[in-house]
C-alpha cells in the first residue's frame, strides 16, 4: 500500500519505517511495534500548512480523505478521563454526547492545549493516535475507520502520515463508535 496514495496530492510519501525521523517520538515507538506499520507511509510538509484546511489547499489532498485527532477531557468529580476522537475532517465529534457518556464523565471539553501536548509527548496540530498513552481510548467515527486511504498528523506539524483506516482501527485502545462524528 505504501507506494501508491491516490490522495496525496503533491505530496511524496515514502515508507514511514524508513523516516521515523519524520515522526514525535512516540509515534516512531508505537510504529516500531505496529504489526502494520509497513502500511503507512510519512510525507514531509512545511510546518505552517499543517492545519487541516491549509495543507488541503496547499498539497491538493481531498479534505473528505483527512482525518482530525483531538484530545478530550472528561470530568466527574475530581477523576479526569482522556480520550483521542477521530472523525473526518467534514465532520466534527460529538464532544458533549457520545464521548462524554463513553468517558462516564459530567463534562467533556477539548483537552487544554497544554495538557494535550505534554500528555501525548507530541506537538500541538501534528496529534495523532497513534502512539498516545495506552490508557486512552482511540474512538474512531465508523467512516475514518473504513476510509481506504487518510491523511493524518504525525506527531509533529512538519510531516503528515497517510494511512488505511483499518490500521487505525486496529491500534490499542481503538474502538468504532457510532454516532461519534457529525
Amino acid at each position: 500500500m505504501c507506494g501508491v496514495w491516490t490522495i496525496a496530492g503533491s505530496l511524496t510519501p515514502v515508507p514511514v519505517l524508513d523516516r521515523l525521523d519524520l515522526v514525535a517520538d512516540p509515534v516512531a515507538a508505537a510504529l516500531r511495534s505496529l504489526a502494520d506499520g509497513s502500511r503507512l507511509a510519512v510525507a514531509e510538509i512545511d510546518p505552517s500548512l499543517a492545519d487541516t484546511a491549509e495543507f488541503c489547499a496547499h498539497y491538493g489532498s481531498p479534505l473528505e480523505a483527512s482525518a482530525n485527532c483531538v484530545v478530550v477531557a472528561g470530568k466527574r468529580g475530581d477523576t479526569v478521563r482522556y480520550a483521542a476522537c477521530v472523525v473526518l475532517a467534514t465532520t466534527r465529534a460529538d464532544v458533549n454526547g457520545v464521548v462524554r457518556r463513553r468517558l462516564d464523565a459530567r463534562k467533556a471539553s477539548f483537552a487544554p492545549m497544554d495538557d494535550a501536548v505534554s500528555l501525548s509527548g507530541m506537538e500541538y496540530g501534528g496529534i495523532t493516535p497513534v502512539g498516545l498513552p495506552a490508557d486512552w481510548p482511540v474512538l474512531l467515527s465508523p467512516e475514518v475507520a473504513a476510509a481506504p486511504e487518510l491523511v493524518i498528523g504525525s506527531g509533529v506539524r512538519g510531516s503528515k502520515l497517510l494511512v488505511p483506516g483499518a490500521v487505525l482501527a486496529k491500534l490499542p485502545g481503538a474502538e468504532v463508535v457510532e454516532g461519534l462524528a457529525r
